[in-house]
């Protein structure tokens, strides 16, 4: 069995970068994912525009051309696409991660296929990029299983005049909600804080806003959802129990990293922050040779580490594993 010098289990933008740093370094990477490649922006709505500048998303030292000032998601695909041609990256997409064995010098990764194949690699080192787009925070009520209800949101266009409540207070909540209102849906905002979040981009809460006090987006705020039906959405709060027709439901609640995945490596999570283990300089946690990069080194708080920051922890972790 061939023996890479370091595996990278996650093949969005921080995987990537890992491995590119490493074949750069004339190291031998492979990347694992239990999806596509960037699986994360992938799910991102489908006509999302980026709030940073094409330059803070590159990797590899390669450019990101893109039409506008600020890159479009389809742009950003494409860009990560070709970065992994142009150094000819070994991707084994669409195998799970089951379990890892062995030590420091000598990791066995064991993956199934989605055909339910069970594959084998061996590898020096190990990188965690798995991210936490993958993992919705639950809601925990009855019916949030139903098909109609979704924790990503895709597009407006199927939801013209139609009934659309959207779950959340943040910044995809917002725009989501705005998106659905320029398109012709009928929205309501559901809210368990007292406002929106604190968060929310600075052009969009003006917008926002200014469409709940127009009463073109209808909101209600320190609400609590009790259960989901085929038609409805029931909330409670302070007026007491409410009824919310909707065709479609967008719980856009967040997400969260595979804390038990990475807790299964022997890794130590804060009990409070679920925040890693790790030596900030190498980003080696706790267990000898596996090392953390990208969104999970933030625990719970997600809102930490983004592209433009996680892209860098690649090269510092093979900056240390080649001294």
């Amino acid at each position: 069995m061939k023996t890479y010098d370091i595996i990278c289990i996650g093949a969005g933008p921080t995987g990537l970068a890992t491995a590119i740093e490493a074949k750069r370094a004339g190291m031998q990477p492979l990347v694992i994912d239990k999806a596509c490649i960037c699986n994360s922006l992938y799910h991102y709505p489908v006509n999302m525009v980026f709030f940073t500048t094409p330059e803070l998303l590159e990797i590899g030292d390669l450019p990101l051309v893109s039409a506008a000032e600020k890159p479009t998601r389809a742009e950003a695909l494409k860009y990560y696409r070709k970065a992994a041609e142009h150094y000819g990256l070994e991707l084994r997409l669409y195998e799970r991660v089951i379990h890892v064995d062995g030590n420091d010098g000598n990791f066995t990764v064991v993956t199934k296929t989605g055909k339910g194949i069970e594959e084998r690699y061996a590898g020096k080192r190990i990188t965690v990029a798995t991210g936490y787009y993958d993992l919705p925070n639950p809601l925990g009520v009855p019916g949030e299983n139903l098909t109609h209800v979704s924790h990503y949101y895709t597009e407006p266009h199927a939801y013209w005049k139609q009934d659309v409540v959207v779950i959340g207070g943040k910044n995809s909540a917002a725009e989501a909600a705005l998106d659905l209102y320029r398109n012709g849906a009928r929205v309501t905002l559901v809210h368990r804080g007292k406002e929106l979040g604190s968060t929310i981009k600075y052009w969009v809460r003006p917008d926002i806003e200014n469409r709940i006090k127009a009463g073109q987006v209808k909101a209600l705020f320190e609400s609590r959802v009790k259960r989901i039906t085929k038609d409805e959405v029931v909330v409670e709060n302070g007026g007491g129990e409410k009824r919310l027709p909707a065709r479609r439901v967008f719980a856009l609640t967040g997400y969260h990293p595979d804390f038990t995945f990475i807790e299964s490596l022997g890794v130590r999570l804060d009990p409070e922050s679920r925040k890693p283990a790790l030596d900030p300089n190498t980003l080696e946690s706790n267990v000898a040779g596996i090392h953390l990069a990208g969104v999970v080194i933030g625990g719970r708080h997600t809102g930490e580490i983004f592209i433009e920051n996680g892209r860098f922890h690649g090269k510092q972790i093979i900056q240390a594993l080649a001294v």
